[in-house]
């Protein structure tokens, strides 16, 4: 009697801190910030997309999100949640066309109307080789093509990991990706030095045809279809970023193949790169040399220009993102173990592109061909001391460029939440 007397006194004294760990607001203004803040989802576990795929509607009215069982969508007006497929799947992106929701499952890409529901089968993918893998990764602008890559055998006596074919994007059940995990800076190493054959193959969405476009033994990865240009494909030479040039583009049909930065001292490193919403200008994270300047660089396609913007280490975030128009950037700030531990904020950050005065005058020689610097002026929007970076947070616009959506757990569970931009 003693005994269960005893542990119904625990279960008395332990069930406002129960009740407390489950209580997740569902919007509140941030008392370090003045921001406000809302929670977009309803189920533990739900996640918005990897920093660089598309998550919303053409219309702007829709966000995608994984959630436990599936897909669904986030009506941004009314926050309605509308789940949209069933069960577990590799999700792609929102075609930025017709809105479709496009995902992966058993070597099969369909495609899904987030309205209708009506879902259709776009295309089987190549079978993957004797010991290796075959993974899709990107739509196109007007989502006639898929683009994904084939891996020619694994590590020798490699272990076991979460999978990269997808880096760090989450799955149906809104699990974290790829990019935090114990070992992985040694495992990049020895993917690195396997050099692997692989392929990067576009597949048809009308015709089912699969092309190769590209062979290599770097290793592929990051693959992202311009989101204006249906022929233009960015991807990434991936591995221990000082040891690689990471950032490239090439055209679908498989001519352009083009290096977009070179590395000049020892220990530089670039990437986490992606589109700007012009579809002209790639950003990335560039560091010179690693964990001492902090840079986020753009390369404009159409006229080879370079924009350099410095922020302070405490300021650095694992992923960038860029507003629909190009005239602001946001953050999603890092943690202990991140590239400027011990330095680093853990916020979500707004940050506004300023250029230095007199720093870019056109008057001084060679100007048009120098790279133009600036900085980031800094503003704070959210708190993520209690958030674990191990998930991160992913930071995108919306569309109207009123909110910032990101994913965190900082209540315990994953939720997806946004932060209002302009403070009431």
């Amino acid at each position: 009697m003693i005994r269960y007397l005893t542990l119904f006194v625990l279960l008395i004294s332990a069930s406002p801190a129960i009740a407390q760990q489950q209580e997740i607001p569902r919007e509140w203004i941030d008392p370090d910030t003045g921001h406000r803040v809302i929670r977009l989802s309803d189920e533990p576990g739900s996640a918005s997309l990897y920093f660089h795929q598309n998550p919303y509607t053409p219309d702007g009215k829709k966000l995608l999100i994984t959630v436990p069982g599936g897909l669904a969508t986030i009506d941004l007006a009314t926050r309605r949640i509308d789940k949209i497929v069933d069960g577990r799947v590799n999700v792609i992106i929102a075609g930025r066309k017709t809105g479709n929701i496009y995902y992966a499952k058993a070597g099969v890409v369909y495609a899904s109307d987030p309205n209708t529901h009506q879902t259709r089968e776009i295309a089987k993918l190549p079978p993957a080789p004797a010991g290796g893998s075959v993974g899709v990764n990107t739509v196109n602008a007007d989502e006639t093509l898929l683009a994904g890559t084939i891996t020619e055998g694994r590590v020798p006596n490699e272990p076991s990991q979460p999978q990269t074919a997808a880096p760090s994007a989450t799955n149906s059940r809104g699990q974290a990706g790829a990019d935090n995990y114990p070992g992985k800076e040694s495992m990049m190493e020895r993917r690195l030095a396997a050099h692997l054959p692989m392929q990067m193959f576009t597949v048809n969405t009308k015709t089912g045809e699969v092309k190769t476009i590209l062979r290599s033994n770097d290793w592929l990865n990051h693959l992202q279809f311009s989101p204006t240009d249906p022929m233009m494909l960015l991807f990434c030479h991936e591995g221990p970023w000082h040891k690689v040039d990471r950032t490239w583009i090439i055209r679908a049909d498989g001519t352009g193949l083009t290096k977009l930065h070179t590395r000049t001292m020892n220990m530089e490193i670039e990437g986490h790169e992606f589109w700007g919403a012009d579809g002209r200008t790639v950003w990335y994270d560039l560091q010179t040399p690693k964990s001492q300047v902090f840079w986020v660089a753009g390369y404009n396609l159409e006229t080879g220009a370079r924009n350099w913007y410095n922020l302070p280490i405490e300021e650095w975030s694992v992923h960038f993102n860029v507003s629909p128009d190009g005239k602001l950037f946001a953050g999603d700030g890092g943690g202990p173990n991140s590239v400027a531990a011990g330095h680093n904020g853990q916020w979500i950050y707004l940050f506004r592109p300023q250029e230095r005065p007199g720093g870019n005058s056109p008057e001084l020689p060679d100007s048009a061909k120098m790279i133009r610097t600036g900085y980031f002026k800094a503003e704070k929007l959210v708190n993520l001391s209690k958030h674990d970076y191990r998930l991160e947070p992913n930071v995108t616009f919306t569309p109207d460029q009123k909110w910032i959506v990101f994913r965190s757990n900082m209540f315990g569970p994953t939720h997806v939440f946004a932060v209002e931009i302009e403070k009431r």
